[in-house]
């Protein structure tokens, strides 16, 4: 304990600084900030930074990765009006420096530029080799979640930071295969040499299950990218009873209660019927609605009908935990799979979208706990089945936008303010934050 209890205390002052080095080239210098080379060549320092990566991604990450998506895709509709909202629920042309534009962008490099440090400093300390392979492939994991991160919301993607200001831009595809390779290099890295204990109880702290998580993130950027055989692999490989959570206190607030439940001023709040059209139905005894949904008869600023949010949002003191992922969701990835590939295996779809429709012992208690599927079995009737359950089940879990296109939705209008749109962008622009710093930066996607 006294080991631990010192830590914390070196490690304050450094975490203070993780952001700072890792920052844009825009900021002003503070001649007293730790620079990379005293943060990332200590234990202290690269624990620290460790932590300081975890802590950005999970709060003002998370806010971005959830709320900018939900609202372009009406899982949420907007209660204030503030300008940012207002641009993600009208669509079109959005502006590139809309709030949630620019920070969803600039807070996932920030969080591979921290990770690259790790990943790169690591090797090089005085640490046991447990540690060394843990602090690798925790990096590993957090550059690969921001990079599925951004290629979920923009048609083209940064996958290695440049300090000199000319990153080159990667499609979505390479993008997602980036994110594979670093899980892939991940797991090898401590099966290769185990994560030590001291690993475990200075950044895992018993709420992340590092091998599962790897394996579960594998899982659902293999099937972004279309390698449906790798997907059902992984996913078959993720033990549904482990858990892993990002945890908040105090000071560091489950994101999405800040932005619905704070202050009683709410930002946004969930759509009725998960924001789905009328052409899906979903059971009254769907155990989810009334998991994530709380009856609401209201409507939102642009006369939308909205409820009040549940889930894993809602306690009280705004320290709630949120998954890091759903094991149902591994489930949805096989059906979908065993859909997509080139000879769909329509029974093991079947049953994996069975074993999500009849669940009633969720470790998270998302549990549908509703009959077997007993609807048509095309291929096509399947894939509408399996978009209801991710929609259902994953809920403002970040992947609405993705899924969107990736199930061939309706395309979103041109024009702004067409609420009757399922999703009003396809991809969102580039912030201007970018392109005013990097040549590579392209053309903005037309909607």
């Amino acid at each position: 304990m006294k080991k631990y209890l010192n830590f914390n205390i070196k490690a304050i002052a450094l975490l203070m600084t993780v952001l700072a080095v890792s920052s844009c080239e825009t900021d002003f210098d503070n001649p007293n900030a730790a620079t990379d080379a005293q943060v990332f060549s200590s234990r202290e320092g690269i624990l620290a930074a460790t932590i300081g990566m975890q802590q950005l991604y999970s709060t003002t990450g998370l806010r971005w990765i959830v709320e900018t998506p939900a609202v372009t895709t009406r899982e949420a509709g907007i209660t204030t009006t503030f300008q940012n909202m207002i641009d993600l629920e009208d669509g079109g042309d959005i502006p590139n420096s809309t709030s949630n534009i620019v920070g969803l962008w600039s807070t996932m490099l920030r969080v591979m530029s921290i990770s690259e440090d790790i990943a790169k400093n690591a090797p090089d300390l005085n640490i046991n080799d447990g540690t060394k392979s843990g602090l690798v492939a925790y990096a590993n994991l957090f550059k690969a979640m921001a990079i599925g991160s951004m290629a979920q919301n923009y048609e083209q993607v940064i996958v290695a930071i440049s300090q000199d200001g000319d990153a080159a831009f990667v499609s979505r595809t390479e993008a997602y295969n980036t994110a594979v390779a670093l899980l892939n290099e991940a797991q090898n890295l401590i099966a290769a040499n185990p994560i030590s204990e001291e690993f475990s109880s200075e950044i895992l702290r018993g709420n992340i299950d590092l091998e599962n998580t790897l394996q579960a993130m594998s899982a659902r950027y293999n099937l972004f990218a279309g390698n449906y055989d790798a997907a059902i692999s992984a996913a078959g490989s993720v033990d549904e009873s482990s858990t892993s959570v990002f945890t908040y206190d105090s000071q560091n607030l489950n994101p999405v209660w800040s932005r619905v439940f704070q202050n009683g001023v709410p930002n946004f709040k969930p759509r009725d019927s998960f924001g789905l059209p009328d052409s899906f139905s979903i059971d009254p005894a769907d155990g989810r609605v009334d998991f994530y949904l709380v009856p609401l008869d209201e409507l939102n600023i642009n006369q939308l009908p909205i409820e009040d949010l549940a889930g894993f949002f809602d306690e009280e003191s705004g320290t709630e935990s949120i998954p890091v992922y759903l094991p149902d969701e591994m489930n949805l990835i096989m059906a979908e799979a065993n859909l997509r590939k080139t000879s769909a295996d329509i029974t093991a779809a079947v049953t994996a979208i069975n074993n999500v429709r009849t669940d009633n012992d969720d470790v998270f208690g998302v549990n549908a706990n509703i009959s077997a599927y007993a609807g048509d079995t095309s291929v096509d009737a399947l894939l509408d089945e399996v978009y209801l359950n991710r929609r259902l089940e994953l809920f403002l879990t970040g992947t609405s936008l993705e899924d969107s296109r990736r199930f061939e939705r309706p395309e979103p209008s041109t024009s702004a303010k067409v609420f009757t749109d399922e999703r009003n962008r396809n991809f969102y622009p580039y912030p201007n934050t970018e392109r005013d710093n990097n040549s590579n930066t392209p053309a903005d996607p037309s909607i």
